[in-house]
């Protein structure tokens, strides 16, 4: 298990009785997801912005936005600060689930789905980590989602990023600072190829429609777009300084 794994614990109105009558906890946390939007509920409300304290990797497959995170962590942690590394998808069953739709090519709307009820959850340990003072680093969040369901969903749904931002807007915590790693998807896949099983989304075609969601996603202040060939120290001291700007 990934360090800093937690228990997923189930919404309100959970229980067995409902697990027995087919509603279950990722539909009810789905459930109510939407009744928070309708309410104009908004998780980010009362959060302290002016220092940078969550803070997320992005970036296509190979990018090495997993290494220069875990690089980020250790120079903060051997600083003294208060740093959590933390990961999308999780360890949770949720998270796992995710990873067995992703591995089978399930249906597109499935996937996008559960992505987003696993990241509801994760953002109630981030929001915790955050009030108790800490930095939060994550590898993967939303962003991840956009432009990977973005281009799963494409021809089955009308702009489907903005779709998905929709849906998860108020749900999910806003970042403080998004890096994003910028490389070729040639150079990505040359990196990985010795993995065992690639996923159907490490494929050339996909991961360049990918990349260009991501550019498209890219135009907020809060982005930092990287050159993902520079040397993994060089970079990871680049968000370092940043974080701590």
């Amino acid at each position: 298990m990934r360090k800093n794994a937690y228990i997923w614990d189930m919404p309100r109105g959970a229980n067995r009785r409902d697990m027995q009558k087919n509603k279950t906890p990722t539909k009810l946390l789905l459930q109510e997801m939407e009744t928070k939007r309708k309410r104009g509920k908004d998780i980010n409300k009362g959060r302290n912005r002016l220092m940078k304290h969550f803070i997320t990797f992005e970036g296509i497959d190979g990018s090495g936005k997993t290494t220069i995170s875990k690089l980020v962590y250790n120079m903060l942690k051997k600083e003294g600060y208060n740093v959590v590394l933390t990961y999308e998808p999780t360890d949770t069953w949720i998270g796992k689930y995710v990873q067995k739709c992703i591995k089978n090519s399930s249906d597109p709307f499935i996937t996008a789905f559960t992505f987003i009820a696993d990241r509801i959850q994760h953002c109630r340990q981030i929001k915790e980590w955050l009030n108790n003072g800490k930095i939060v680093l994550c590898d993967r969040y939303a962003e991840s989602t956009y432009a990977y369901q973005g281009v799963q969903l494409q021809n089955k749904i009308k702009d489907p990023i903005k779709w998905l931002q929709d849906l998860s807007h108020k749900n999910i915590l806003t970042p403080d600072r998004t890096f994003l790693f910028i490389i070729k998807p040639e150079e990505s896949l040359a990196r990985i190829q010795h993995r065992k099983n690639l996923i159907p989304f490490e494929q050339i075609s996909f991961l360049e429609k990918v990349q260009q969601n991501y550019l498209k996603l890219a135009h907020e202040k809060r982005f930092i777009k990287l050159d993902a060939t520079e040397k993994k120290e060089k970079l990871a001291e680049k968000c370092y300084r940043d974080i701590l700007s």
